[in-house]
This record gives C-alpha cells, structure tokens and sequence, in this order.
C-alpha cells in the first residue's frame, strides 16, 4: 500500500502574462513554496517571490562576508551594583560594503538556519580570544570576563568544546575570563548530554549563563540541574517592572 502526497503551485492567468514561458515560472515558484510549508496548495505570490530572491541575496552575501572577514566585535560593558565594570559582552555586527552596519537581528536568522553560524561562530571565538589576550596586558581589563554567545546548533558540535579549548590554550588566556551565553532552545532535546557538556566547561573553569531564561524551554526545574552561574531574564519580564506589580514579583 503507498500513501502519495501530492503538493500543487498555482497561478492565474491574465491578461498582463506575457506567455507561458512566465506562468510556468511562476507555478513552479508556488510549488516550491508549498513543498516548504508542508502544504498541499499553494499560489503564486510576488511578495513570496522577492523576499526568497532577497533571502537568496543575502545567503550569498553573507557566504562572501564570512570569507572576506566583513565582520566587527563590538564589546558591551557590564557592571555590578556597585556600578563598576566586571565584564563586557560580545556582540557582532556586519560592516557590509554596500548597506553599511548590519544588525545581528538581520543576519543571524538566515546564519542559523543555513548552517553559516557555525564558520561564523568559529570565527567570533578567535576573535574574541585575540581581545582578551590584550586586555590580560591591562591590570584593570585583565580582570574582565567576555560574555560569547553561543548558538545550539554550535555547542552541539561534537568537537566544540575540544576547538574552544584549544583556542583558549594557544593564546594563553584565562579560562576563567570566558563565558558562554547559551539560550534556552539549547534545552529542547538530550538534556543528559547537555548538562554533562555543560559540566566538562565547568571544570574547565569557564562560566555558563543562560539567555532569555523564562521565554521557551526553561523552567525552575531546569535549575536545579543545570550548572550554571548565571540567568539573564528576558526584558519581557524586566521591561516594565517599574510599572507592573506582577512582573516585579516574578522578577522578585
């Protein structure tokens, strides 16, 4: 017995088609679009259309960017309540040559879903060590940690770990200078895994905070277990806890 599914593109014809040649283009872009959506149906739609060419534009210029280094580490202070500075976020950005600085919101997305990220990431690492090799020159900056974050599909990789660690031996950093900022959709599947990955990081002295905590996977529950030093809330809940009641409690 054989279930067969069937997915269908349409368009519709008018008097502005020039010839078959272009419907046939059109229909075959709607199949495309039902394919990816799972759908048995699905119309031709311009707005569909150009923002696929545009996500195809930005792959292959962010495929460029990765080999031509067209990248920037920006690093976001933080401090303590005391109001003094303990340590700085990474954050990158796109120096693009043509549209000028591009947001992470931008290209991240399509890195992450491409498999760009992780080249990416590899990339956002060295550079990161590079600059606390510097800053263990400065008696004051040598005492900062630098916060990376760090996507799932990365930290999943099996030699990971053994790459960060021997990128943090060759340049003769601290480990304990290093933290990495995991999100919560690290935590959606082989938790055991996880969490003994997240020991062996540990051990090795570095420190581990978790993003976006209360937003997706996590729970109080998870807490118990994971070995981590730090939560970072999501600003959902931080946001407006000078003006909500609730939100200053759970924040409590």
């Amino acid at each position: 017995k054989l279930n067969i599914a069937i997915s269908m593109g349409l368009t519709v014809y008018n008097s502005n088609k020039k010839d078959a040649e272009e419907l046939i283009k059109e229909a075959n872009s709607a199949l495309h679009t039902a394919k990816n959506n799972d759908k048995k149906i699905a119309f031709f739609d311009k707005k569909a259309e150009e923002m696929a060419l545009a996500h195809v534009d930005m792959y292959n210029d962010l495929l460029h960017a990765i080999n031509n280094k067209e990248f920037e580490m920006f690093y976001q202070l933080q401090f303590n309540k005391e109001q003094k500075v303990y340590g700085a976020e990474a954050l990158i950005r796109w120096q693009h040559p043509q549209k000028g600085l591009i947001s992470p919101l931008e290209f991240i997305p399509l890195a992450e879903k491409t498999g760009l990220i992780l080249p990416l990431g590899e990339w956002i690492i060295k550079d990161v060590c590079r600059q606390l090799k510097e800053w263990q020159k400065d008696e004051i900056a040598s005492k900062w940690s630098i916060a990376i974050n760090i996507s799932a599909k990365q930290f999943k990789q099996d030699d990971f770990l053994e790459n960060l660690i021997q990128e943090i031996q060759k340049n003769g950093i601290r480990p304990q200078n290093i933290k990495l900022e995991l999100t919560e959709s690290l935590l959606v599947e082989n938790i055991d895994e996880i969490i003994k990955k997240m020991k062996k990081i540990r051990d090795f002295g570095m420190k581990i905070s978790l993003d976006d905590f209360g937003t997706g996977y996590s729970s109080l529950a998870y807490l118990k277990n994971l070995p981590i030093d730090q939560i970072k809330i999501d600003q959902t809940f931080v946001k407006n806890i000078l003006f909500d009641k609730k939100d200053e409690a759970i924040i409590r």
